[in-house]
């Protein structure tokens, strides 16, 4: 099958094809006629295009579409077996990742599978090996595999292909070494920028142009979307809301500064607000039958199982979150708020106190229309738009 994705230079047939298989992802099948208004060309031009990605197995029919009269012309759409793209998200010690086929649908996973994270070659090696071999594992045919993207929380540039936060060791972009040492294209992008892509595309979205999708994980980000596409900022590093100074609790913020709002609001947070009470004195389910240590993970389950101490302190995160949602929302002013990531898995005890603490801070002529929601995915935001965004990038 030609591969259309890796031509070193695009002439107008091959940015044509990207721009129909582009409008299949979007938009799902379509006709010729539609087709040739769309990209504004003649249906004999499109015709032959369309006929080609048949040829080359991208496209397939997909019957004719029911008219009042006339001819029934035929409907073509992706062929989700044409192609297959790579997720990874890169954690504290583990990654997870996802494959999709080429109309988006994740067709394996393998989560917080153990890695060694560090700012060195040698890490990267490794996080390399265990990618390749989910890759072997999933059985997917080598050759269609199109592109695989990695996640990274922090200041991540996806356009310059440079992480500023984790790999940062080499002059060379992080895309260029992570692809000569896998041997398939690669790209890079912000962990909640996935989060928002994926909930944008098949999450809690319907129709809103503007959103803002909180991702609050062990830290703490914001992905923006603005009439409909994804906010980056200049130098790719828009949406660290973690960062914000708004405390003078002389907390160390694992960025290196002090009183940063994740120091308050954040799966971090959590953790050291209940390892703190308990060492007080307070009771937990997380500390029966002796167990002296706890993960996130453990922490959520004692929420979603109502244990008054975590309940309390999840109520106190969502309240300090629904303020800074405020101010975001009197400034972006948007259609939708998402609230997602791993602390999304608490569910109503997160939202209701964020969204109490948002409706009172925030300005009731600009918020009144704007939902508040969680997110579709939650802990598996990330990895479902990394293998979205991953398809994204080669059809830009």
């Amino acid at each position: 099958m030609q591969n259309i994705f890796n031509a070193k230079s695009e002439n107008k047939s091959v940015l044509l094809k990207k721009n129909i298989l582009n409008y299949f992802v979007i938009n799902g099948n379509a006709t010729i006629q539609e087709l040739a208004k769309v990209v504004a060309l003649s249906v004999p031009t499109v015709t032959k295009a369309v006929g080609e990605l048949l040829n080359m197995g991208y496209v397939n029919e997909y019957g004719k579409q029911e008219t009042s009269e006339g001819r029934h012309p035929v409907l073509y759409g992706l062929n989700p077996d044409s192609g297959y793209f790579v997720g990874v998200e890169i954690k504290d010690g583990m990654v997870n990742m996802g494959l999709a086929n080429f109309r988006g649908d994740l067709i394996d996973i393998d989560e917080e599978h153990p890695c060694r994270i560090d700012n060195t070659m040698e890490s990267m090696e490794e996080l390399c090996d265990v990618v390749k071999g989910f890759i072997e594992r999933s059985g997917v045919n080598k050759e269609k595999l199109i592109n695989v993207l990695f996640c990274i929380g922090g200041r991540v540039n996806s356009d310059s292909g440079y992480s500023h936060t984790t790999y940062n060791f080499t002059e060379e972009p992080l895309t260029t070494v992570l692809s000569n040492i896998l041997n398939y294209p690669v790209a890079i992008e912000n962990d909640s920028r996935a989060v928002a892509y994926a909930e944008y595309m098949n999450g809690t979205v319907h129709g809103e142009k503007n959103v803002l999708v909180i991702n609050a994980s062990m830290g703490l980000g914001l992905g923006i979307i603005i009439d409909g596409k994804l906010y980056n900022g200049r130098s790719g590093f828009a949406g660290e809301i973690g960062h914000m100074h708004l405390f003078n609790n002389e907390i160390l913020c694992h960025c290196g500064k002090k009183g940063c709002l994740e120091t308050e609001a954040s799966g971090r947070a959590i953790m050291r607000i209940v390892k703190e009470r308990i060492a007080a004195g307070e009771s937990s389910f997380l500390t029966q039958d002796g167990k002296t240590d706890f993960t996130i993970n453990d922490v959520v389950d004692a929420v979603v199982n109502e244990d008054p101490l975590c309940l309390d302190v999840i109520e106190h995160i969502g309240f300090v979150l629904g303020e800074t949602v405020a101010n975001l929302i009197n400034v972006f002013n948007p259609e939708l708020v998402v609230v997602g990531g791993m602390l999304a898995r608490t569910g109503d005890f997160l939202l209701q106190a964020l969204t109490g603490s948002m409706r009172k801070y925030s300005l009731n002529l600009v918020s009144k229309d704007t939902r508040v929601a969680l997110a579709k995915f939650n802990d598996r935001g990330c990895i479902i738009g990394a293998c979205l965004l991953a398809r994204k990038k080669v059809l830009e």
